[in-house]
């Protein structure tokens, strides 16, 4: 933890910071903005250790609220949008121009174009502290991350221990990219003598960022694809796109079967096609995994009660030890009132209560995550790795060179 790595905590009026961290330290930090005490805190696990006044968008230009991390750093930088403003150590955290950085007018009110302005001596200090795909998460009302624990949660584990994950040392993300690069464990070889126990060691790996969230019409393709090639209807590239071969393949299986529903993916037509293929019923959710801002895997899991809110969570792993199998689980539960239209399109008909002192647990508690997938994330698990579970899922801010991005608004200001 920070706390064994820093060399002292300096107290001012509006601001509050510590000697800058060491880089390996920087993955288990946290930076929340809070748009309603118009404050960032920065957080190590539980802990506190720096915080600051701040400025965010004023009215007309409001700061995005949700689930964020740094995607670029510049010491000097100069706005792209507003006559080329001075934006002094400079953390981006959308392509879309919101970002961290100095301003020398910082009047503890809403009084910027969207961005986090940060009084000078802060910025510097900040900046030293942080790397990129460091997490920020700005709520309108202040929230703050405790300790959590729960059966679902993964556990990290050392893939040597278990011979059933050697083969799964190479793992691709289900959608084709010839861009995307295998993921390579290094383990180091021992030779243990006759009747000795060895213990081979992980290389730790860059935190992963695992996305939980309700299945799109993407996800939903990929598999009627997918079984339907199976099943000798498909014979086309998996895309997950509804191109012409796909419409003409489901469009045959639906006439041998007499199915008559003609929406695309009906419920009738789903069931009737996981039933085919000995597949049970169509998944409610989806499991995506990042990591250095590139997409590594994904599959499908099971959300019980469907129709009710999973709500937005995000839960951040410390004092992580493979052989042992454990991690210290960080939580904040986030406001996110979702809109009738959306509520509509995802077939939810209850809220997530943010307040609900057990909402996460019970979420958890909803979540099937099948044992193939632990499998192949829990070696993957280190300091600073992170579980977002939202109901909106891939947002519009989400792409290449970022990390899950998830945008959160309240009762005021609705999802949609």
């Amino acid at each position: 933890m920070m706390s064994r790595l820093i060399f002292g905590l300096g107290l001012l009026s509006t601001t509050a910071f510590v000697t800058p961290a060491l880089a390996d330290s920087a993955r288990d930090l946290q930076i929340v903005v809070s748009k309603d005490t118009q404050s960032l805190v920065v957080y190590d696990g539980g802990q506190i250790v720096a915080k600051s006044k701040v400025s965010t968008g004023k009215a007309g230009h409001s700061t995005p609220t949700g689930i964020f991390s740094i995607i670029e750093k510049k010491k000097y930088h100069e706005s792209n949008i507003y006559s080329n403003a001075p934006m002094p150590y400079m953390q981006r955290i959308t392509w879309s121009g919101i970002a961290l950085h100095e301003s020398n007018s910082v009047p503890n009110y809403p009084a910027s174009h969207g961005c986090v302005r940060l009084p000078a001596k802060f910025a510097k200090a900040l900046y030293q502290m942080t790397e990129r795909g460091g997490h920020v998460i700005i709520t309108d009302r202040a929230v703050a991350p405790e300790v959590f624990s729960h059966p679902a949660l993964f556990k990290p584990r050392n893939p040597v221990t278990d011979p059933v994950l050697l083969s799964d040392a190479d793992f691709r993300p289900t959608t084709p990219d010839p861009s995307l690069r295998k993921v390579e464990m290094a383990m180091n070889e021992v030779l243990p003598k006759m009747g000795a126990t060895a213990t081979a060691v992980v290389a730790d790996t860059a935190p992963v960022r695992i996305l939980i969230t309700r299945r799109t019409d993407r996800e939903t393709l990929i598999d009627v694809q997918t079984i339907l090639t199976s099943l000798g209807y498909y014979a086309s590239t998996i895309d997950g796109q509804a191109g012409r071969a796909t419409l003409d393949a489901i469009s045959r299986f639906k006439s041998d079967k007499t199915i008559a529903a003609k929406a695309l993916l009906s419920e009738e037509f789903l069931n009737a096609l996981y039933q085919a293929a000995g597949k049970g019923h169509p998944p409610h959710g989806q499991i995506l995994v990042r990591q250095r801002f590139a997409p590594l895997l994904e599959a499908p899991i099971e959300i019980a009660d469907p129709e009710v809110a999973l709500g937005t969570h995000f839960i951040q792993a410390t004092d992580v030890h493979r052989t042992a199998g454990t991690a210290e689980w960080n939580a904040m539960t986030l406001e996110n009132r979702l809109s009738p239209a959306t509520m509509k399109r995802l077939g939810i008909t209850s809220q997530a209560d943010a307040d609900e002192i057990n909402a996460l647990a019970r979420t958890l508690d909803r979540i099937t995550i099948p044992d193939d997938v632990r499998r192949k994330i829990e070696p993957l698990i280190s300091e600073g790795s992170s579980i977002t579970i939202s109901d909106t899922g891939l947002g519009p801010e989400t792409g290449q060179g970022t990390d899950f991005i998830t945008l959160t608004r309240t009762a005021s200001n609705p999802a949609g």
